[in-house]
């Protein structure tokens, strides 16, 4: 069984790889995931980067409201399990460093991840950004 840090390290992971799908952090991330999971094993990489391909797929396919939404979160639980089911059977020295590595990935899609930006008529801008780990979204309001 996972403690508590490596099961929230999975759902940030789930969380970026989602996240990252469809940005200019794909790239990376979709490399970075395939390698994780494929430990070293070409075939098992190859799998994984068709597993990433079909989630982006899948993502594009739901459009938008609440079926995406819908989608999003059933890619979320589905990469979080995964990246789970991979940390469950390392040896501890090795969840530590595999747990190090996604962190990093998460990191690297958060940094990359685009601001949501809106306008309105009234001439206020409104930017809106949130965080892959942890909660929380800050909203910062600009009035001219």
């Amino acid at each position: 069984m996972l403690v508590e840090g490596l099961i929230a390290v999975a759902a940030a992971g789930g969380g970026a790889i989602v996240q990252a799908a469809g940005t200019d952090a794909w790239a990376g991330i979709r490399l970075g995931v395939a390698r994780l999971l494929g430990r070293g094993e070409a075939g098992r990489e190859h799998a994984e980067l068709e597993r990433l391909d079909q989630t982006r797929a899948e993502l594009e396919s739901a459009g938008d409201g609440a079926e995406a939404e819908r989608v999003q979160t059933v890619l979320v639980t589905r990469w979080q399990t995964r990246l789970e089911m991979l940390l469950e059977q390392l040896p501890e020295e090795e969840q530590q460093q595999v747990a190090a590595e996604l962190q990093a990935l998460v990191q690297q899609a958060d940094d990359q991840a685009p601001v949501q930006r809106t306008h309105n008529n009234f001439s206020n801008a409104t930017f809106t950004g949130s965080q892959v780990l942890g909660s929380g979204t800050q909203n910062n309001t600009i009035n001219r």
